[in-house]
């Protein structure tokens, strides 16, 4: 048997959390409760499972003696993710269809091991799919900060969101 309020969603988040396309508001920043301090195992694990063998990531001598910052920087790419992941919770969670992709990525700032991020989501803009009535596409500027409030991390990616059904 099905359940009624699962066909019908009651207003406010899905039952994982995340929020339906009608529930974002283009300009408003939610600010994530999770925060993540970062370690040596974070990058070493990163960076080896995608075989990158960057010594500006894995190689602590190599950063201590040939590089302006004097200890391997955490792996960008994993940044991107954390960054990203952190943000489910409160936004996805549930209600995406697919990742549409990612643009302006930037890291401003270097992040290291035992720096601990928190996290942004602006909603930058909305607009309803042209193909699927039952889905929107919602721009997110998405935000990285150490502890101190460093910029460390942001991108614009755009996702593929349900509708509330009718």
């Amino acid at each position: 048997m099905t359940d009624p309020a699962a066909a019908n969603p009651p207003p406010g988040p899905s039952p994982r959390g995340g929020m339906y396309f009608e529930d974002f508001t283009v300009g408003e920043t939610i600010a994530h409760r999770l925060t993540r301090t970062v370690t040596q195992m974070d990058n070493m694990l990163f960076s080896n499972m995608t075989l990158n063998p960057q010594p500006l990531h894995i190689d602590a001598h190599f950063c201590a003696t040939e590089t302006e910052w004097g200890q391997p920087l955490m792996n960008s790419l994993f940044t991107l993710g954390l960054m990203i992941g952190i943000s489910v919770n409160d936004t996805t969670n549930g209600t995406t269809i697919a990742n549409l992709g990612m643009s302006d990525v930037k890291f401003p700032a270097p992040l290291f091991e035992g720096d601990t991020i928190n996290c942004t989501t602006e909603i930058a803009a909305k607009r309803e799919s042209r193909s699927r009535p039952n889905a929107g596409i919602v721009d997110f500027i998405h935000r990285a900060y150490k502890q101190d409030g460093t910029l460390v991390a942001e991108c614009r990616r755009q996702a593929f969101m349900r509708k509330r059904e009718a």
